[in-house]
């Protein structure tokens, strides 16, 4: 009959495989019916010729092909130990290795030569367990020379993640130029900008003589608009390398033009480099401020926004009233304010710097006036501090300017009227400061408007304004006017002098932070007027997104808090506690 009937039963014997080939190599360990010695060295291990032919094409076409060794009764292998001959006989009798970091080398070697896959796999393997920012360079060759492309994934995988360790290694020093390109230019390598400068030229500098005609390809790999101008201006225009090579000398030009200068435009060429995507680069932070029972606080907090976490970071240095808070250059700084000491509150000039990096605090140049009440802004190397209150609590009109390249304050144009609390923003080389309060406390009506490079003022009025104590950003090329005493949101356009409004906040709102992160509006605390009419202060995160104009609750602040810093922060990731 042709086709099985109901009561056929077919019949697996899941062990009978193993059995035999466990068999078969008690035979070979008894030397019966083996027909082949494979010898290296003085080894000598009697074989079943079938069995080696079966196991991998190596063999089967030793054996089963027109050569020599087909019909001799001892085969020669060479490029192989006796330790990896005898262990490579175990695997093809048992299907067992043991590999181990001493031998794991030449196992790949032998499964490679041999074509034992599922073998030079389970090596690979092992090797990605021992992969470290030590080795990682070395395993990426490794991995090209024998196909493992799981392996040289991972390695270059960590070589990108570890960037800062991996280069300081020796191995990065003997990367071929092509090599050391693909690592520089990859999108996806976790270190800054400066760092990947300081190793390119290390790695010249290790064979000047022999290398010194790559700068000029390897140095467009270097993302100039993201280096620190400081770093810039002390580091790299000058490098006498650099200068040699008329290529570098132009993307430096093209480098002071768009990024340094505050009216420059930016350009084409190799300064058209996207940022590198390691991940979670923008951060919202929190710092000082009245938190709750309206008590100043030193706290530095860190929003997580994948586990909705708020970490801690290092504490400000002194506990200050009214400073004002910018970020530049993946740095913080807090500009001011009032010191709160005992009876005594001083009106301060100080300046501290925080790098997100080092979570660390250091002092910076001190201001050209002591100032409280304030408002800062940040626009390519510059800082601007603009009027609030002086040391005998006079209203201030002045605006001075910090250059982060010469680490100098300078004086600049001073408002034509002063106001406090006035919401600021700076877009298109052109520095907003939208209403405010005059010296009695009334709402001032105003849009004044300082163009940067030309260090001079204009003035409009306008009945859209009337926020006092609201913060302003910048969002999708519109400047936005957060609130201030009032639940309204504005959207002004520069380029049309015209303002829109947005969704609604759910409370009138006055003293909180405001900030951009990832084309989403952040509104953190501040103080809020209550259904029974009295004010109270908040501990409320809310989020407005600009595609569907609607606001949505993102929890709460670990306490009520107003008058702080709130901004984001470009910056490497780091270990920081939760609260």
């Amino acid at each position: 009959m042709n086709e099985d009937s109901a009561e056929d039963l077919l019949f697996r014997d899941q062990d009978f495989s193993s059995e035999l080939l466990r068999q078969l190599n008690v035979l070979r360990q008894k030397q019966i019916l083996t027909d082949v010695t494979v010898c290296s060295g003085d080894r000598e291990v009697p074989c079943h010729r079938n069995v080696l032919a079966s196991s991998s094409p190596y063999f089967r076409a030793m054996f089963c092909d027109d050569f020599r060794e087909s019909v001799q009764p001892r085969v020669d292998l060479k490029g192989i130990s006796a330790d990896v001959l005898g262990q490579i006989i175990q695997y093809v009798y048992t299907g067992q290795v043991l590999i181990t970091d001493d031998n794991v080398l030449c196992l790949m070697e032998a499964a490679s030569m041999m074509q034992y896959l599922r073998l030079l796999e389970a090596c690979s393997s092992f090797l990605q367990t021992r992969l470290a920012p030590s080795n990682c360079l070395s395993m990426v060759r490794l991995a090209e020379f024998f196909s493992c492309e799981s392996l040289r994934r991972q390695a270059r995988s960590l070589a990108l993640k570890c960037f800062p360790q991996v280069a300081a290694s020796e191995d990065l020093k003997e990367l071929c130029a092509l090599e050391l390109s693909n690592y520089l230019g990859d999108d996806e390598l976790w270190g800054e900008e400066e760092e990947v400068f300081e190793t390119l030229m290390a790695w010249v500098r290790h064979d000047l003589r022999a290398r010194e005609g790559y700068v000029q390809d390897l140095f467009p790999k270097v993302r100039l608009q993201y280096v620190h101008p400081a770093f810039f201006f002390h580091f790299i225009i000058n490098d006498s390398l650099l200068q040699a090579s008329p290529v570098c000398r132009r993307i430096l030009e093209a480098a002071k033009r768009q990024t340094f200068s505050p009216h420059g435009a930016a350009g084409p060429g190799p300064l058209g480099h996207v940022p590198r995507r390691y991940p979670s680069r923008e951060f919202l932070i929190l710092l000082g401020g009245r938190k709750d029972s309206q008590q100043t606080t030193r706290d530095v907090l860190l929003f997580e926004e994948k586990t909705g976490r708020w970490l801690s970071l290092a504490k400000l240095p002194s506990r200050l009233y009214k400073a004002a808070a910018v970020a530049l250059h993946s740095n913080v700084y807090v500009l001011g304010g009032m010191a709160v000491s005992g009876e005594r509150s001083p009106v301060g000039d100080q300046v501290y710097i925080f790098s997100l990096k080092l979570n660390q605090w250091r002092e910076g140049k001190a201001m050209l006036v002591p100032r409280y009440s304030h408002r800062s802004t940040a626009y390519k190397n510059f800082i601007f501090s603009i009027g609030g209150m002086g040391a005998k609590r006079e209203i201030l009109s002045s605006m001075e300017r910090y250059d982060s390249i010469s680490n100098v304050w300078e004086s600049m144009a001073g408002m034509p009227v002063a106001v406090l609390h006035p919401a600021v923003a700076v877009k298109d080389q052109r520095l907003y400061l939208f209403g405010g309060e005059d010296v009695m406390q009334d709402p001032v009506r105003l849009i004044q408007v300082y163009h940067l490079s030309r260090n001079t003022w204009f003035r409009m009025e306008t009945r859209m304004i009337k926020n006092v104590c609201a913060p302003a950003v910048v969002l999708r090329d519109r400047i936005i006017i957060v609130g201030g005493y009032t639940r309204r949101i504005l959207a002004y356009d520069p380029q049309t002098n015209k303002f829109s409004k947005c969704a609604d906040m759910r409370d009138r709102r006055m003293h909180h932070g405001a900030a951009v992160v990832g084309d989403r509006l952040y509104v953190t605390g501040g103080r809020r007027l209550a259904p029974d009419g009295h004010i109270e202060d908040s501990d409320s995160f809310d989020c407005y997104d600009p595609e569907t104009d609607t606001w949505t609750s993102e929890g709460k602040l670990p306490h009520r808090l107003f008058d702080h810093g709130c901004l984001a922060l470009q910056g490497i990731p780091y270990s920081a506690g939760p609260l």
